[in-house]
């Protein structure tokens, strides 16, 4: 399966290496370069893109205004060397942000999150298979120090309130972040995720154990608070996980 791309920088270096790191990957197929964002307009108005690479500061016509500018967007790799157009970028919906001097690995973890949604878009259906939807990106965005940090869903085991800050913990990582717990709370669906304690919001999927009062994630308790027990064990009896 091939990748459609093209790629819009106004620095002919930038774009020479856009290009060389594309032809090392044997699934992307690459349409055109372009030095302007007018010609890549309509370029996509005439041809089906799966992929841009595209930066934001360029002449005349920005990464961003480009972006607004389309009604039909294909997969957008925002490439810049400024950090402070990244909420803008998630605004809009880009599947992700490469700050320069990008490395060959940073953009190859780019393009392989990319094949993955594209290969379930195009995966045939099965003979009595429902049809096909294609996955939801399910992540939050939490500012953490002085960037902001894409968390995935999936990923997050339970999350700790700490006065005006929130640790999020994940199993490769944890998030410290300048938002308090209710503010989280906010941003996450209901289920998979639930407030047990005043201190403590957990994934409901991430549960090894349960106890009286309490309940272990990955190895961690986590106390169950008086004022969020019942929901809790509504949950736990909906879900069959006590007789």
């Amino acid at each position: 399966m091939k990748i459609s791309c093209i790629a819009v920088d106004d620095e002919p270096l930038a774009l020479n290496k856009m290009k060389t790191f594309i032809e090392k990957v044997p699934y992307l197929n690459l349409l055109g370069t372009f030095d302007n964002g007018f010609d890549a307009i309509h370029f996509l108005r005439q041809e089906k893109v799966d992929l841009m690479f595209l930066d934001i500061q360029m002449d005349d016509l920005t990464g961003i205004q480009l972006l607004e500018a389309l009604r039909k967007k294909p997969h957008i790799i925002l490439t810049t060397a400024y950090d402070q157009y990244a909420l803008k970028g998630y605004e809009l919906n880009v599947s992700d942000y490469l700050l320069k001097p990008i490395s060959f690995q940073r953009f190859l973890q780019a393009v392989e999150k990319i094949h993955d949604q594209v290969s379930s878009y195009q995966r045939p259906p099965m003979a009595v298979a429902k049809k096909i939807e294609p996955p939801k990106e399910q992540y939050i965005l939490v500012r953490s120090e002085y960037r902001l940090q894409k968390i995935w869903l999936n990923d997050i085991l339970y999350i700790e309130g700490m006065k005006d800050y929130s640790r999020i913990c994940t199993h490769s990582q944890k998030v410290m972040t300048l938002q308090n717990l209710k503010r989280v709370e906010e941003s996450l669906p209901t289920p998979p995720f639930l407030r047990v304690h005043k201190s403590y919001i957990v994934s409901l999927e991430k549960i090894s154990s349960i106890g009286k009062n309490d309940m272990i994630i990955n190895g961690q308790n986590i106390p169950v608070g008086g004022l969020y027990k019942k929901a809790f064990q509504n949950y736990i009896e909906k879900q069959n996980m006590i007789g």
